[in-house]
């Protein structure tokens, strides 16, 4: 199913972009209540490749694997007419490299809605589970939230965020629905979405990128074959992360590892020319320099990679302005 093409756009600053996803986790509880009664429940499943691919190679500074492999997964699993199983993709990396910014794009890019769409369902471990003594009680409402949307649409979107601040135990009542079975709870569920997004595996992927910058190989030349399993060992020895002793794992239901490397100074400063390009203002070297200027980088001795990646660029130059 094709959507009309809704083309490569500005898409306005990143933090009011990630405005929109805490407004959207915030929404939960309504959106929920309009899901279970049916009422604005229209599936609005719109996908448009040609804007995302356009956005991603215009805006997602320094990533060449995770926009090949969220690209060719999604492709791939969109158009396959009777997928064996859910889409499950996990997103990893150092803050700021873009992990929300990308799946604030696939939701937009897939759902005429986007994040707003009351099938785009995102969770926050600190707004929707923030305590761990009401534990069994998450589990019994996730598990009813995820059966109870599919039913509504099966063409749905879960975002999971924080991942690395969530309790181990929540994720396994995802299992389930996760694996290849052709029936869960009585639900179709084969055509949905998961995305799990955390900063676990994020310094193995710096260690990975500074030891080909330090054998002068390209940063393009880095490959997935190279980061997945060192992120997958990052998964099982971290006991905070959502999949720690998880069937997830042990059943390896996870789709596609996706990997996020560090940004470097050049990126950054994409990241700065692109900003001052959707506040509508000419680029101003000064900015960009200051802006480079009070960003922090490390290791110590090499200054490569920036510590915050491009979370801090919008704040920085509305100070800088």
């Amino acid at each position: 199913m094709a959507a009309a093409t809704r083309g490569c756009r500005p898409w306005g600053s990143l933090l009011g972009l990630l405005g929109l996803v805490s407004a959207a986790a915030a929404a939960w509880d309504l959106t929920s209540l309009h899901c279970h009664f049916g009422t604005f429940c229209e599936c609005d499943f719109q996908p448009d490749f040609q804007g995302l691919e356009c956005d991603l190679a215009q805006h997602l500074a320094g990533q060449h694997l995770a926009r090949a492999l969220v690209v060719k997964a999604l492709k791939a699993f969109v158009q396959d007419p009777a997928p064996t199983k859910p889409l499950v993709l996990s997103l990893h990396g150092w803050t700021g490299t873009g992990k929300s910014y990308v799946s604030s794009l696939i939701a937009h890019y897939l759902f005429r809605g986007g994040l707003r769409s009351p099938h785009v369902h995102h969770f926050s471990p600190v707004i929707h589970f923030p305590h761990a003594s009401h534990m069994e009680r998450y589990k019994k409402d996730l598990k009813s939230w995820v059966q109870g949307n599919l039913t509504a649409c099966s063409r749905s979107l879960f975002l999971f965020d924080e991942m690395d601040k969530l309790d181990p135990g929540l994720m396994e009542v995802l299992q389930p629905f996760l694996g290849s079975s052709w029936v869960v709870f009585g639900t179709n569920y084969r055509k949905a979405i998961f995305m799990f997004i955390s900063n676990t595996g994020g310094e193995q992927i710096n260690q990975v990128a500074l030891e080909a910058w330090r054998s002068r190989r390209d940063r393009e030349e880095i490959r997935l074959q190279e980061l997945e399993p060192v992120i997958s060992q990052a998964l099982l020895d971290n006991p905070h992360h959502g999949f720690w002793r998880s069937g997830i794992m042990e059943e390896h239901l996870l789709d596609v590892v996706v990997p996020f490397l560090p940004l470097q100074r050049h990126h950054v400063r994409h990241c700065v020319l692109n900003e001052l390009a959707q506040l509508g203002l000419e680029p101003r070297e000064e900015v960009v320099q200051a802006v480079l200027d009070s960003t922090t980088f490390f290791p110590e001795e090499e200054q490569l990679f920036s510590s915050n990646g491009c979370k801090t660029v919008a704040s920085r130059i509305a100070f800088f302005l």
